[in-house]
């Protein structure tokens, strides 16, 4: 089954406005207006980090919720009270506050102190496909501002959710990723300060989650903060954080220590096999070169897929 995206719809007003318009010649008054949305363009940063070779755990959500049994609701209109509607497909759900780990779970309407979150992570994996790393791949100027201008409203709405002292892990690592995007899009230098403050929130509820530390790692390492991310790193790589092996040695190379950065490589390239290609093409720039950023070099690699679903 190929899942679709929910929040394309959620993006179409935003994107749509800086994207191509196409109609066909009016000859009468009653001809209809031909609309032509643009494709998306491919991911440049793979859309799992934890495996290459899986769908995003985005994606694998989406396939849980739709296999479990839903228990419909009829609810009045939120458009029109008068009127009533039945929700009759399970969305992604998350505690909003007292909750210190992921609690994600699948129900049709989100209860009190619960949000659904379907549409918002629909659209952090567009972005992280896009900004994960600094610097940012996008091949269509007009469709990275559609992307700034949304992830900016999604930002702000995630900041209002994490503003609570007791906001959950779930709202608070959506808007530490969100915050770490919006610097890597240089949307401005209060995204920095943020995103720095809310992984310090995250890592006080949860300091052995290994995508806390292989975000906060790999943020720290590319805002200047090299020897501060390599604990953080480290414990990545151990929890088996694939990406992260990449990132620690761009972390390496940022602090001139080759081996250090060759040897993470090889370690790379024994623990995922399937990617001795890359591995050797980066051991050998780093040979040749001491000293560049990992992101750089695979651009000139075949995009990484979008999701790989049943």
């Amino acid at each position: 089954m190929t899942l679709k995206p929910l929040a394309l719809a959620c993006l179409t007003l935003t994107l749509t406005a800086c994207s191509t318009m196409s109609q066909k010649p009016a000859q009468k008054a009653t001809d209809a207006i031909v609309f032509v949305e643009p494709a998306l363009t491919p991911p440049f940063y793979a859309l799992n980090p934890f495996n290459y070779n899986e769908p995003p755990p985005f994606e694998v959500h989406l396939q849980k919720a739709a296999v479990q049994p839903v228990t419909k609701m009829v609810v009045s209109d939120p458009n029109d009270p008068s009127k009533k509607i039945t929700l009759d497909v399970n969305k992604l759900i998350i505690p909003l506050v007292d909750s210190k780990a992921s609690s994600l779970h699948y129900a049709t309407l989100a209860q009190d102190n619960e949000i659904d979150i379907t549409e918002v992570d629909d659209f952090l994996q567009m972005v992280e496909g896009k900004a994960r790393h600094y610097p940012p791949r996008f091949t269509d100027r007009q469709e990275r501002r559609g992307f700034e201008a949304k992830l900016r409203e999604v930002s702000q709405h995630l900041d209002t959710l994490a503003a609570r002292e007791n906001a959950s892990f779930d709202v608070l690592m959506r808007a530490f990723k969100a915050s770490v995007m919006a610097r890597n899009l240089d949307l401005g230098s209060v995204y920095t300060t943020k995103s720095l403050t809310y992984a310090q929130r995250i890592l006080r509820l949860n300091q052995d989650d290994p995508e806390v530390n292989f975000w906060f790692g790999f943020g720290l390492s590319e805002g200047g903060g090299h020897r501060e991310a390599i604990p953080y790193l480290d414990k990545a790589m151990k929890a088996g954080v694939q990406e992260a092996y990449l990132s620690a040695a761009n972390n390496y190379i940022a602090l001139e220590q080759k081996k250090n950065a060759i040897q993470t490589l090889k370690n790379y390239k024994i623990k995922y096999p399937q990617e001795a290609e890359v591995a050797d093409r980066l051991i050998m720039e780093v040979e040749k070169n001491g000293r560049w950023n990992v992101w750089q070099v695979m651009q000139t690699a075949t995009p990484a897929p979008a999701a790989k679903t049943q």
